[in-house]
């Protein structure tokens, strides 16, 4: 394993069934768990980038970071319209859903939402 970032879990279930729906939209699946823990990777390989769903150490809720995001990328528009959904659909919340966003870019197009933990995820095609 080389990158990973952690995010909270305030309950690793549901986060975790959250997690298992949206991240397979871009080829990504579980690589390892133990309790209390879950991590994703593309092809669940734990090559490249790793994403670790947990319970906070010190026994107390999660909380997300004010101004700390995740960025998944996808290969194609229609990649983020269906993790998008697919966030939605499974007890995400939106903020800001799939478009063009010239600000960042001529070709990037994203969707943004939180996780059930509130943890704000992104999914970015940048053509």
């Amino acid at each position: 394993m080389s990158v990973y970032a952690t995010v909270g879990a305030l309950d690793l279930d549901r986060s975790s069934a959250f997690y298992d729906v949206v991240l397979a939209t871009i080829g990504w699946s579980k690589y390892k768990e133990f309790p209390g823990w879950r991590a994703y990777s593309e092809g669940g390989k734990g090559e490249g980038f790793v994403l670790w769903v947990c319970e906070p150490f010190n026994g107390e809720a999660a909380s997300a970071g004010n101004g700390a995001m995740i960025g998944f990328m996808a290969k194609s528009s229609a990649a983020v319209h269906a993790f998008y959904e697919a966030a939605i659909a499974n007890g995400g919340t939106d903020e800001g859903g799939p478009d063009p966003r010239p600000q960042y870019g001529p070709d990037w197009y994203s969707a943004y939402m939180r996780d059930p933990a509130g943890n704000k995820i992104a999914i970015v095609y940048n053509g």
